[in-house]
């Protein structure tokens, strides 16, 4: 499997905001809308994007890292 960031040659600063919009705008709602079925997952979604907003916000790299990486985790 080819890593997105090499195939793309975006950086992380690029990458992972854009990783965060494609949870947020089409991952999560395909899960609100199958209901209280989705709620597991949904909080998962929620605690990765915490996660990768608060490494952003620090500058964690490390840590952006790890949020990019559990981001992509999500399949379409």
């Amino acid at each position: 499997m080819t890593d997105t960031l090499t195939t793309n040659s975006m950086t992380l600063g690029e990458a992972l905001p854009k990783e965060m919009a494609r949870i947020r705008d089409v991952i999560m709602p395909r899960y609100i809308e199958i209901g209280p079925a989705g709620a597991f997952a949904l909080m998962m979604m929620r605690r990765d994007l915490d996660a990768a907003a608060k490494a952003m916000a620090e500058g964690d790299l490390p840590a952006m890292i790890a949020a990019y990486q559990a981001l992509t985790g999500y399949e379409d």
